[in-house]
């Protein structure tokens, strides 16, 4: 039986970014992914983008974790060639009675941090993005994107080449407690792992109960999306947000141009029941034409086509409106790191969590 220091589950841009944070403090490290290759999941099911941490409440993991991780991502990507640009974003007001609104959402991202944020008028807007309609806006020069695939593939890369093991197609199915370890089952063989990080995504709940962990839920959420037809993506020159749900499960329905010059319009917002059904049910093209023209007021429905979907591993019911992210050590399995409840901005984030989860398995051996 192969023995590792540190088994991480989960090969997603937080699992990768543990393993090879873990790799770099000299530890032995391994990578189980339940898909056939990483960063299958939410990773590349998402928006793209690099967050500058408006959104989250003062103090919180989430806030934290996305204003460090913004900065350590794009110097990441500029240092390994992988494609971003820092397009800014605007944060816009349909109208007079939104501006409050806008005002307080930029209070907090200065409490948060964030720098470079402004309130911006009607010329603003028009200068940058002269077809879309708002009163008033925040603009985030900080805010970016970055291509999700090629940020996994580099960060699978650098986990090899610091002799870190992936093991692709290969889910956790069982796990023992070992006075020398944690045994890990898999359908191949089993592993004996001084210490486990949980990065498993959608599936962390489940994973956590396997590994005898503390006990919590994961509700999968999916959000769809549609795109501009490629005779219309130049309506749209960077990114464009509304206000965020006052439900607290989303951003809203924003346009987002992309590395490759798409733009995708969404995601929305939809609680199931499965972890894994991404096109079961797909709502219908005319259900984003009304936030579209709050936007872009000129869209017709020719000029929008369906785009894909992601689920977001949130640990919080419907009926709340926030959660932060679970990263500590386990109470109940001390060979154990949670990385778990990482939806947004936890793409933004990776490399901030990956460093912090690489301390708490470093507590593990002291």
């Amino acid at each position: 039986m192969e023995t590792i220091d540190t088994a991480v589950i989960g090969g997603g841009v937080v699992g990768l970014a543990a393993a090879r944070a873990c790799a770099a403090r000299g530890r032995s490290v391994c990578v189980l992914e339940r898909e056939p290759r990483p960063g299958m999941g939410t990773s590349t099911h998402n928006s793209q983008v690099i967050h500058a941490g408006i959104y989250y409440p003062a103090g919180t993991l989430k806030a934290k974790h996305c204003v460090d991780g913004a900065r350590m991502l794009y110097e990441f990507c500029q240092t390994h060639g992988v494609p971003c640009k820092r397009c800014g974003k605007l944060i816009v007001a349909q109208d007079d009675a939104e501006i409050a609104a806008l005002e307080q959402l930029m209070a907090r991202g200065r409490a948060n941090g964030v720098c470079g944020l402004e309130m911006v008028d009607r010329r603003f807007i028009r200068d940058r993005e002269p077809h879309i309609r708002a009163a008033a806006a925040i603009y985030s020069p900080n805010t970016g994107i970055v291509e999700a695939e090629a940020l996994v593939r580099t960060l699978a890369r650098l986990c090899t080449e610091n002799d870190g093991f992936l093991l692709p197609g290969t889910p956790l199915v069982g796990a023992d407690l070992r006075p020398d370890g944690i045994e890990l089952r898999t359908p191949a063989e089993s592993i004996l792992a001084r210490s486990v990080v949980n990065a498993a995504g959608l599936y962390a709940d489940d994973v956590s109960a396997i590994l005898r962990g503390e006990r919590f839920r994961i509700w999968p959420c999916r959000g769809e999306y549609a795109e501009l037809v490629p005779s219309k993506r130049g309506l749209v020159n960077g990114l464009v947000y509304p206000l965020p749900h006052t439900s607290g499960h989303g951003l809203g329905v924003h346009l987002t141009k992309t590395t490759w010059g798409s733009v995708s319009l969404g995601p929305t917002v939809c609680y199931q029941d499965r972890k894994d059904d991404y096109e079961g049910n797909r709502i219908p093209l005319e259900t984003f034409l009304e936030p579209a023209r709050e936007l872009l007021p000129e869209l017709q429905l020719e000029d929008l086509r369906l785009g894909g979907s992601g689920i977001r591993a949130k640990l919080h019911p419907p009926e709340e409106k926030f959660a932060d992210f679970f990263i500590a050590r386990d109470r109940s399995c001390s060979l154990l790191v949670q990385a778990a409840g990482i939806e947004s901005p936890g793409l933004t984030a990776c490399l901030s969590i990956g460093e912090q989860v690489a301390g708490l398995v470093e507590e593990i051996f002291e």
